[in-house]
């Protein structure tokens, strides 16, 4: 038993220091805790920390239902019913391309119908932790494309619930066509039930655990997901989509600031034991017969995500710059791809699936982040043509919503049609700019003379507009940035 909590305190802490490191040059946490377990397993040569992941399976398993009941608690199904019509093109067309690739990927891979199922997902679903600290870490909080980040992750999550209804019906081994199709009727229709109990009894819910010590109510909460998650799976739903669920049923609550207070730290404690017991029970003498598959799984993934970001750009009127940060922002894959390697690995799909997905994430993780960082050399090689505007002098610019110079526009519109310094010179000029604050126009950065830059050098006046027809861009100076009116402002 010594030996057990030795083993035990000696991996968490060994996997905490590996992902400090692996934070200070930017990666994600989630890989480096699988990556302990990894190293430090049964698996790998070398020292071995624990020699029987199953003991920590209890464990493994309430890390799981955590990180699931969390993400059911911040889920903002208010937002997601009130997005437009656009946002939800964007994110069916990512869910569409990516699920919808990894689909055929998994069926041409001939390991099984079942398997290919969960390699649909596992490919086709994002890690929203990993996106959420890339767009902090990266400081495009106030990018014009993060909204729609945000929007396509948010929906993303939602299809996480109905596919995790869909899948464990498969993974429950029905012995016949008509078993099977009971069981997928018996999961929606526990997810409605969960959904009229989220609508209609939320406040009893919460009257249940209410408590005005935080102590009672984290008992309380841990003790009810647990329940609700062990209960969905002996009914033939997963446990994770049932912790989802009452996550949901909890965020109608009034106890949902405190309760997500609680139990984050909860969560980030058990599901790094999670990843890291999923690590513990790879091999990696199995990385060999699926590194082939796995690249070419990741180069697909890429090419899908970034025509998945274009299709978001053009619906949003965004640029090269802004849809390649769509694309690549996403790209990242973590928890939920483990979670389905869990459940299939727990019912005994190929073996081969547990090292396949495993290596598909570890280097995800690492190529997600340095793809997303240079967006821009993406951004100068897609075509004009393939989005709304016409970009092409400032397709590498990011666009902000956060400029606070806007004040200082006051004519918006100029029928001049040269540059006058350039003609009063006798010099040619490239392109036109105007200024939006005086109205001057000048030639623009890849003329000889660059006279709309001297011009903001001069008076400090911020914002200039192409006056090229067909482009309708602003930008401003001070902020380096394409800038984007606030939403339901007055275009003049």
């Amino acid at each position: 038993m010594h030996a057990d909590l030795v083993g035990f305190g000696a991996l968490v802490l060994i996997a905490g220091l590996l992902a400090r490191a692996g934070r200070r040059i930017n990666l994600p946490t989630v890989p480096f805790f699988m990556l302990a377990g990894i190293l430090l397993g049964p698996g790998t040569p070398g020292p071995v920390l624990i020699a029987h992941p199953e003991d920590l399976s209890l464990l493994a398993s309430l890390g799981l239902v955590l990180l699931l009941f969390h993400l059911g608690v911040e889920f903002p199904v208010d937002q997601v019913l009130g997005s437009g019509k656009r946002l939800f093109v964007a994110a069916g067309s990512y869910i569409g391309l990516n699920v919808g690739a990894g689909l055929l990927f998994g069926f041409a891979l001939g390991w099984g119908g079942y398997e290919a199922f969960v390699i649909a997902g596992a490919l086709g679903i994002s890690s929203s932790a990993i996106v959420t600290k890339l767009l902090i870490e990266f400081r495009r909080l106030a990018n014009a494309e993060t909204p729609v980040i945000l929007g396509i992750i948010v929906i993303e999550d939602l299809f996480l619930a109905l596919y995790l209804a869909l899948l464990s019906p498969l993974l429950s081994g029905a012995g016949s066509a008509g078993e099977l199709v009971l069981r997928i009727g018996l999961s929606f229709a526990y997810l409605v039930v969960l959904f009229a109990v989220a609508r209609f009894g939320a406040r009893l819910i919460g009257k249940v655990i209410d408590s005005n010590e935080d102590e009672l109510l984290a008992i309380l909460m841990v003790g009810l997901v647990v329940l609700v998650a062990g209960v969905s799976a002996e009914i033939g739903v997963s446990d994770a989509i049932g912790a989802l669920m009452i996550g949901l049923v909890i965020a109608r609550t009034p106890l949902r600031e405190r309760v997500e207070r609680l139990v984050l730290p909860l969560r980030d404690v058990f599901a790094a034991v999670f990843f890291l017991v999923f690590g513990l029970t790879i091999d990696v003498g199995d990385f060999g017969s699926v590194a082939l598959p796995v690249l070419l799984a990741v180069l697909m993934t890429i090419v899908t995500n970034v025509l998945a970001g274009l299709i978001a750009g053009r619906l949003f009127g965004l640029n090269q710059r802004g849809a390649a940060n769509v694309g690549l922002t996403v790209l990242g894959r973590g928890e939920f791809s483990l979670i389905l390697a869990t459940l299939a690995i727990a019912a005994g799909l190929d073996g081969r699936l547990g090292p396949f997905i495993a290596l598909y994430v570890l280097i995800l993780a690492v190529v997600s982040p340095l793809l997303a960082a240079n967006s821009r050399y993406l951004a100068r090689i897609i075509p004009d043509r393939l989005l709304h505007s016409s970009w092409r002098y400032v397709r590498e610019e990011t666009i902000s919503t956060a400029c606070t110079h806007l004040d200082r526009i006051n004519i918006t519109e100029s029928d001049a049609e040269a540059c006058p310094q350039c003609v009063e010179s006798g010099d040619d000029w490239v392109q036109l700019r105007m200024c939006l604050t005086c109205g001057a126009v000048g030639c623009c950065s890849d003329s000889v003379n660059n006279h709309a830059e001297e011009h903001y050098r001069q008076t400090g006046h911020p914002l200039i507009r192409s006056l090229e027809e067909g482009e309708d861009w602003r930008y401003c100076y001070i902020d380096g940035a394409l800038v984007r009116e606030p939403m339901g402002a007055t275009r003049e």
